[in-house]
């Protein structure tokens, strides 16, 4: 066990990627990469998509076994030679992908021990199994039953079960993928305390992650990927590290501004959503969303925001087509004409445009190319006589793809294996091609790094000086509050409040927690502890 007052500099390596480079056919993924990661210490991994970061992770977990890459691997001082992700796995090198790989209809404890069940005879030993996970429950700071249902979870508590897993399985060097790219404020804040708690008892951590203040707010050192390449490495104990320096290396260029200058030219309303109320499609009883009414003038960003469970995302897709929910009550009016959302295509003919908050299930398909995917949403505009024109709708991707600046070979690139940032894009391209006079976007920048959201942000504000009426949800605050005209704050299925632009992160998060929350202190209130040192035991892992 390392000592915890040793600073991160005073500590030995644990791992060493010397002279990395992979290839895939004619494209290089890597090239002559170096990565140092010193024992106990938080290490984030950061670039841009399509940097490198997650083929180097792959590298090193054995997804890319040895000899499918150039270079060497040392862990623990010895060079290492993994074929597969179990022989990384037997060294403690777990690695937690931005995808939690939990089996829904399963419970906590099936999930834990799924490869790894304690067993007696041959037979799974269900007593012993049930203390283990209730010990790596604890460590987490989760207090459910073991045989409760991962279904049964928020995002929030499945990532902490995922981080279970990785301690049942003696972990030495943990790997997160974007850890809090699905989790609300209150559920990131209690896993960087938990990671931080790791660290003081000698867990190494790798971080890779798109949010530079979670990054500067735990990280001992930071590594930049950009194109393959291994750009440098800043160590937060020599002084404050500078946002902005970390995107000039990530992106090599200044990025103007974070958000773009707010210049609103706010026109008469062209939005309007009354008493709109939805319950839960399976479970009948439970109300979702209660009462919103809402106004979008054009010119206008209206952001939405709140709690993981308010109904934001409920309430977006209810809107549109009613895509979500039952027993859905109110009325939808655009320019002041109530209009017919009972279905998508009803919806996109009112001129509404939805971009969901889960591109790779919902947004795209994710086998076909560029072209096919931003005709999806608008077959009508590239087809003649019910058949689609080849050379049109090529026409109109190829123009879709410039202004949206997706880099791609062309638009006969399979959408799959574009970078989450460039996917995205696709995603908005889809549905500016309708020609929408209002546009919901729901967590539009979620796990797209910094350039990519830059380019987002700048597409927003052009889109509102074209006089579109936009509605974002994001759990983002600097984002919401760096590009919305107005915050609509919902807690527990309601419209609790309206703030105006100017409020703090403290004004939306007062509202957020609702009123029984206020007096305790919004920020102390919903927050999860991260265990106390007498709480985590290491030995009760092996």
């Amino acid at each position: 066990m390392l000592d915890p007052v040793l600073s991160a500099a005073e500590n030995p390596p644990i791992l060493e990627m010397r002279g990395i480079s992979k290839s895939f056919g004619a494209v290089k993924a890597l090239s002559d990469v170096s990565f140092t990661v010193r024992e106990g210490e938080i290490h984030a991994l950061v670039g841009e998509n399509g940097a490198g970061k997650s083929t180097l992770m792959k590298v090193l977990s054995g997804v890319y076994p040895y000899g499918s890459y150039e270079g060497s691997i040392l862990f623990g001082g010895e060079e290492r030679h993994f074929r597969d992700i179990n022989d990384s796995e037997k060294l403690g090198i777990i690695i937690i992908h931005q995808e939690l790989a939990l089996i829904p209809l399963m419970s906590i404890a099936e999930n834990i021990f799924l490869a790894n069940a304690p067993s007696k005879f041959g037979v799974i030993d269900r007593d012993t199994r049930y203390v283990r996970t209730k010990e790596l429950l604890a460590k987490v700071g989760l207090t459910e039953a073991p045989e409760t249902l991962i279904t049964n979870l928020g995002v929030g508590k499945q990532q902490l079960v995922e981080i279970a897993k990785a301690l049942s399985k003696d972990v030495r060097l943990l790997i997160l993928d974007e850890p809090t790219a699905s989790l609300n404020e209150t559920d990131s804040a209690a896993l960087l305390e938990l990671l931080k708690e790791f660290r003081r008892h000698g867990i190494t951590s790798i971080m890779i992650s798109h949010k530079l203040n979670e990054i500067t707010e735990v990280a001992d050192r930071i590594t930049v990927l950009r194109d393959g390449r291994t750009v440098g490495t800043l160590d937060c104990h020599e002084g404050a590290v500078d946002e902005d320096e970390i995107v000039r290396r990530m992106v090599d260029r200044d990025l103007e501004s974070r958000y773009p200058a707010r210049t609103p030219k706010i026109g008469d309303v062209i939005f309007e959503v009354e008493n709109w109320s939805v319950y839960h499609p399976q479970h009948s009883h439970r109300q979702m969303v209660k009462n919103v009414s809402m106004k979008v003038r054009a010119g206008e960003v209206v952001g939405i925001s709140g709690l993981m469970g308010a109904g934001r995302t409920e309430f977006a897709m209810s809107v549109f087509g009613r895509a979500y929910g039952r027993d859905i009550t109110g009325t939808v009016k655009v320019h002041g004409k109530e209009v017919d959302t009972s279905n998508v295509h009803r919806a996109i003919k009112a001129g509404l445009a939805y971009v969901t908050e889960d591109r790779k299930q919902l947004g795209l398909i994710l086998a076909e190319d560029i072209r096919k995917n931003i005709s999806l949403a608008h077959l009508g505009g590239v087809s003649a006589s019910g058949v689609i024109d080849d050379i049109r709708e090529m026409k109109v991707a190829q123009e879709f793809r410039t202004r949206m600046r997706i880099r791609s070979h062309n638009v006969y690139q399979e959408t799959g294996k574009l970078s989450g940032g460039n996917q995205q894009k696709v995603v908005i391209g889809k549905w500016l091609a309708t020609g929408p006079r209002v546009i919901l976007l729901d967590e539009p920048t979620r796990g797209v790094d910094v350039g990519a959201k830059s380019d987002l942000h700048h597409l927003i504000a052009k889109l509102k000086q074209q006089g579109a009426a936009i509605i974002m949800v994001s759990s983002e605050l600097p984002e919401v509050l760096g590009v919305a005209d107005r915050i609509v704050v919902m807690c527990e299925g309601r419209s609790v409040g309206e703030l105006k632009r100017g409020a703090t992160e403290e004004d939306v998060m007062a509202l957020a927690f609702g009123e029984n929350h206020r007096r305790a202190g919004p920020l102390r209130a919903e927050r999860r502890a991260a265990p106390s040192v007498g709480q985590f035991s290491m030995e009760a892992t092996t």
